[in-house]
């Protein structure tokens, strides 16, 4: 279903600088090469687009990287220049509004993460390879792309790295060849993705698959198999309450990448997640947040807000989650965990707007917990029925899009009656934290 956020051109002011709405990419195909030792990179990009605007120009964000030539439908630009992280193109003819145009950009340099009003974001080295972890911001930091998130198109990942590396990227692996010294690894993601969500990661990398009815893929440093395979064993059940009660997966398979640095928090990808070597625990605080990177692929990677400010779409839905599977794994129900969350909310600086918390707050622990708990509290008024037929109908009809939070409001008026608008204003638009309801 198409969204009413696609009409939205409004620049979002939490990723000021970023994207350009008078065009959008449909196909991204990237061809590679990475040296480990030099973390050096070289790029061509192929970007397949559709003009929305007439354009005598259009830019594409790229960081530090240096562009070395540009053509537009197999022309040479007319003029381009790179400045800071924007290039700028004019095509020798201009492109009418509907139109398809193809851009080849090709690059080269070091990358390294990009800047942003909430922190660094993107292509990091690691102390043997790599990890690209680019919310909200960083996908400049390694190709040049529309870097907004409700620009969604399908890739072509081709990354050619040193022998006894492994690389790891979205979509299905469709190939490895061996070249002189190298190995070419080409992955193609064929569901629509947005930039932040792109990925590779690079390691001495051993793999496990579970081939249950979503495939799930175990990733890990070479030599750490048993820890690494006893600390995730329970992604399978995850997947399966998940798919109960989110609906079916959305992608066509799911991979954990354990890296042999540690790193503070987990970050998911499209259709992966990636975790330092400090999760390979089975202490809750770890497996909850493998619940979570799990159903972001529902909430955030096949649903994906189409501004910054819906955050809550994301990390609200995540969290709840981990409190749904600590109730079906034997911890404390989802009740108990609200209660809990609810008492120590309370007691925090109440400065918070759920549903426009301004980048300086959009990855504060109290919004997540604060959307976690605008679910349970949305859960005990309408009954389980209706809450998880919401949740279900929620992933199905905007699978794969964007959007933003009005259009879940409007879902849950649909689907549980109108009385719920006073609850989500409360939740969204005020700082004071609500009351949680009794149940239904």
């Amino acid at each position: 279903m198409k969204s009413q956020a696609a009409s939205d051109h409004t620049i979002d002011p939490y990723v000021p600088g970023h994207g350009d709405h008078s065009f959008d990419v449909d196909h991204y195909a990237l061809e590679l090469t990475y040296t480990v030792d030099s973390n050096s990179l070289g790029g061509r990009a192929v970007i397949t687009a559709t003009a929305i605007d007439d354009l005598e120009r259009f830019e594409l964000d790229l960081y530090h990287l240096r562009v070395s030539k540009v053509t537009v439908d197999g022309a040479p630009a007319a003029k381009y220049t790179h400045h800071k992280s924007r290039l700028v193109v004019r095509p020798k003819t201009a492109i009418a509004a509907g139109s398809s145009f193809t851009v080849v950009v090709a690059y080269a340099g070091s990358p390294r993460p990009m800047p942003g009003l909430d922190g660094d974001a993107g292509w990091e080295e690691l102390a043997d390879g790599v990890i690209v972890a680019s919310q909200p911001h960083g996908a400049p930091s390694w190709f040049p792309c529309n870097d907004r998130p409700s620009n969604k198109a399908t890739y072509e990942i081709e990354l050619t790295a040193p022998v006894g590396y492994v690389v790891v990227a979205n979509g299905v692996l469709e190939s490895q060849r061996r070249r002189a010294g190298s190995v070419v690894w080409r992955h193609v993601e064929s569901s629509p993705m947005t930039t932040y969500l792109a990925t590779v990661q690079i390691g001495r990398y051993e793999s496990v698959e579970d081939p249950g009815p979503v495939p799930i893929r175990t990733v890990f440093p070479a030599g750490t198999r048993s820890e690494s395979v006893a600390a995730f064993e329970r992604q399978g059940e995850m997947m399966a309450l998940f798919v109960r009660l989110f609906g079916a997966y959305p992608f066509a398979s799911y991979t954990a990448v354990i890296t042999e640095d540690e790193l503070e928090i987990p970050l998911e990808a499209q259709g992966l997640s990636v975790f330092g070597s400090n999760f390979m625990t089975r202490d809750w605080e770890h497996q909850r947040l493998v619940a979570h990177e799990l159903a972001h692929q529902w909430f955030g990677n096949s649903v994906t807000l189409a501004h910054w400010r819906d955050i809550w779409l994301h990390e609200g839905f995540a969290c709840y989650a981990e409190w749904l599977w600590s109730e079906e794994s034997g911890g404390p129900s989802a009740d108990d965990q609200a209660e809990e969350h609810w008492e120590k909310l309370d007691q925090l600086p109440q400065d918070l707007v759920l549903g426009d918390p301004g980048p300086d707050l959009m990855f504060d622990d109290r919004l997540y917990k604060r959307g976690a708990l605008l679910l349970h509290a949305l859960r005990l008024t309408v009954g389980d029925d209706d809450f998880f037929t919401l949740l279900r109908t929620w992933t199905t009809r905007y699978a794969t899009g964007s959007v933003v939070t009005e259009e879940f409001v409007a879902v849950a008026a649909e689907l549980c009656g109108a009385a719920v608008g006073p609850l989500f204003d409360a939740w969204l638009r005020g700082t004071v934290l609500p009351e949680l309801p009794t149940a239904s």
